[in-house]
This record gives C-alpha cells, structure tokens and sequence, in this order.
C-alpha cells in the first residue's frame, strides 16, 4: 500500500473518481487501531487527524506533543499491520483557538509556535482554522482578519517545515464547532456559494501580501458547511435530493475541494454523494468513541448477567463527569435528567474526554478482563450486538484478538466503514 498524500487524493476527487479520504479524529488507542485495522483490511488509503486541544506544544489534552502523536499513532499501526509511512497526518482547528481567552497576539504567538511543531512533527495537512475571536473580540471574525491570521501562521510552516513542498494546506472561516453544535437546532443552513468564493478570494489575497505565492499553491482544501451536522441529541442529516449549489464558489480555484466536518452519523449513502460533489475530506471522530462507548456499555451489562458485583461502567463514569464537568457543562442542556442521559448518550460523546483518566482505564481494564475469562453464550452476545459485529468479532479472534477486544473494535469499524465504502 502507498500513501495517497492530500493533493494526489483532491486531485482524484476533482477529476470525478468519487475520492474521498476518510479522516480519523481521535487519540484513543482502541478506536484507532480499528479503524487503521479495517484500511489495512481494505487496502485503503487514511488520514489521521489531531487538533490544538487535543495535540499542542503543551501536551493538549491528552499530553501528546505533535511528535508524540505521530509516534503514537505509527506505533499502533505497526501493531495492526497498516504501513505507518503510508497514513496522512492532519492537523485541524489549527490556529489560536486552544487560548482564545488569551489577548489576540498572545494566542496567536502560542500559535506559531503550535504549527512549527506539527509540521516539524510530520504532519503534512494543515488547517488553518482562525476564525474565532480572542480576548475582547467578536466571537466570530470576519474573513480579513481571520484570512490575515491564516495566512500569518502558513508564513510560519513554511519556514518551519523540513520540505514545506510536503505541506498542503485548508482554509476556511465558516467552521463548524469542534465536536459538532452545541444545540440541536432543526435547521442547518449550507454555506452560501457567494461566501465561499469570497473566503478563498479573501485569503488568496492575504497569502499573496505576504509573498507566499507558493504555498497558494499549496492550499487545496476550504472548509464548508455542507448541510448536515450534529448535535447533543439530533442528527441533521444531509438531504442528497438537494442540487449541488456549492461546487461553482471552486470555479476560480483549480486545485481546491471542500472538507466537510462533523460528518459523523450519517447514513451511509451521504458519504458518496459528498465525494460526488467535491468532499475530498470526510472527517469523522466522535462517532467512534460513541461506538467504543456503545460496545463498553454493553459487556457491563453482560458483565452483570454473569454475575458481576461490579458497579456497571456507566457509574464510574458518571463520577467522574460529575467530579470535573470542565468537558461536558456548556455542551449539554436541560434539566437534571436530561443532562444525565446526554453524559452517557449524547451525540456529541462529550464522554469520549474521559476515558484516559486512571479510574475509567482500570475500570475498563478490569472489565475486559472479566469478560475474556468468561465463556459467553450467543444469544447474550446477541441481546447487546447486531449481527454484522458478533461476524466481525469472530473474524478478528483470528487475529489474534481477545473476545472483548474483537467485539470493541468490531462495533467501531461498524461506525468507520462507510467512510472507506466511499473508495470502491
């Protein structure tokens, strides 16, 4: 297998071949060693994202460094039999966001020095993501100041990257929020066409003013709002009978797609008709560590059935979301009830943050471990898994997989797959 780098995959979605990358946002092992499993599977090409919360020069909140994600992610794929040299590395939401409560030039310098570490680490897709204000701004910038930051922190790659020729880069102003709404609103509006044309003009202009000609050339992804998202407890799915408005804002762009954030969720039939209408990026994330929560849940249950005093998953972690709610309070509303089942329901999976904390991996450990001792009976499997991941799982047992490891990552290659069905 042979890396499709992001220019190589744009160009093969603008020529009409349906390409689109499926993008993988997240740091948890298990979700991707199952999904870097499935592409390995599938002979399929993958990107791999981080973002400056979760990835920064100060840990983020996972305590990776770019370099440390990198060599996490390598070394995962190296366990599942993907070639490490062949995944794309993405950096998303790359901009002063992380400290936005910072003043703007103190965000911005933290920046700087944030995109000099991913491209120094390897990361060779760049988003260029300024669109929010810092202390004392508007919450949303304007396309000039957030196209004159962009540009700002692509002069700092350049001069950063080991071959800035590797780097490609995204823009765009109109980004969705990271890990999808906030509320679930019932309507979603698509980017105007005339705003999109505007933002790449707008940003040309401010790449030109500071000589980067080249890197111009060099950016081939603008962010958009398609027309779908999510939300704490609402999918606004993407309605494929609507004509494709978007497409002529690319005209005088040559070399230029669209990235679609917050695709999670979808039917499976909305992933070729993006690709059809020129999303050469898919990104996906919290749908998976949604589907590793759903396979978690469910072995606990299982876990009471063979006669576990065990306090279920869902306690533990409701302690711990309710010991630090930093992660989940802002993203979910409602009353008492309503916020206790989105903790543990929501589509946003605000969960997902809690996972690496001591207490939730020993209890997880322990869980799996119980049930790996246990011999388990079909139809109880049967009662908490559909039957295209209890197929799965059997298949990864023969890799070598534990029964709790081949159920988890069966159940989360269930949630990845339609985004490499794209490719067939």
């Amino acid at each position: 297998m042979t890396q499709v780098d992001f220019a190589t995959g744009v160009a093969r979605n603008l020529a009409g071949e349906g390409f689109a990358f499926g993008s993988v946002c997240s740091a948890h092992p298990d979700v991707l060693a199952a999904c870097l499993r499935l592409a390995a599977d599938r002979g399929a090409p993958i990107m791999v994202e981080a973002t400056s919360n979760q990835v920064n020069q100060f840990g983020g909140y996972t305590g990776m460094t770019p370099a440390d994600f990198i060599d996490f992610a390598r070394g995962i794929a190296g366990q599942v039999g993907y070639p490490a040299e062949a995944i794309t590395f993405g950096g998303d939401h790359l901009g002063p966001q992380a400290w936005r409560s910072a003043p703007a030039e103190e965000a911005m310098e933290k920046a700087r020095a944030m995109i000099a570490a991913y491209v120094q680490a390897g990361f060779t897709k760049i988003h260029l993501d300024c669109s929010e204000g810092c202390a004392g701004e508007p919450a949303q910038l304007g396309d000039g100041l957030a196209a004159a930051r962009a540009a700002d922190l692509a002069e700092v790659a350049e001069k950063a990257a080991p071959d800035p020729e590797r780097i490609c880069y995204v823009v765009g102003t109109e980004v969705p929020p990271p890990g999808g709404a906030r509320t679930d609103e019932d309507h979603v509006v698509p980017t105007d066409p005339l705003d999109a044309a505007h933002t790449l003009q707008v940003t040309r202009n401010a790449f030109l003013d500071r000589g980067l000609t080249a890197a111009w050339g060099r950016v081939h992804g603008l962010v958009v709002q398609p027309g779908l998202e999510f939300a704490p407890a609402h999918v606004h799915a993407f309605d494929i009978r609507l004509p494709d408005l978007l497409w002529p804002a690319l005209g005088a762009h040559p070399g230029i797609a669209f990235e679609a954030h917050s695709t999670d969720y979808q039917a499976a039939r909305v992933y070729p008709d993006l690709a059809r209408r020129h999303f050469a990026v898919l990104k996906v994330g919290p749908a998976l560590t949604f589907a590793l929560r759903e396979a978690l849940y469910a072995l606990s249950h299982i876990d009471r059935w063979l006669g576990s005093d065990a306090p279920h998953l869902s306690e533990v972690m409701e302690r711990l979301m309710q010991a630090d709610p930093s992660s989940w309070q802002g993203h979910y509303h409602g009353n008492a009830g309503e916020q206790f089942r989105l903790r543990h329901f929501g589509y946003a999976d605000r969960i997902r943050y809690y996972w690496a904390q001591p207490e939730a991996q020993s209890a997880v450990a322990s869980l799996r471990k119980r049930i790996d001792a246990q011999t388990l009976l079909l139809p109880m499997l049967a009662q908490y898994f559909p039957a295209c991941v209890l197929t799965r799982a059997d298949a990864l047992r023969t890799c070598g997989l534990s029964r709790s490891a081949a159920l988890i990552h069966a159940n989360i290659e269930a949630a990845f797959a339609p985004y490499l069905d794209v490719l067939k």
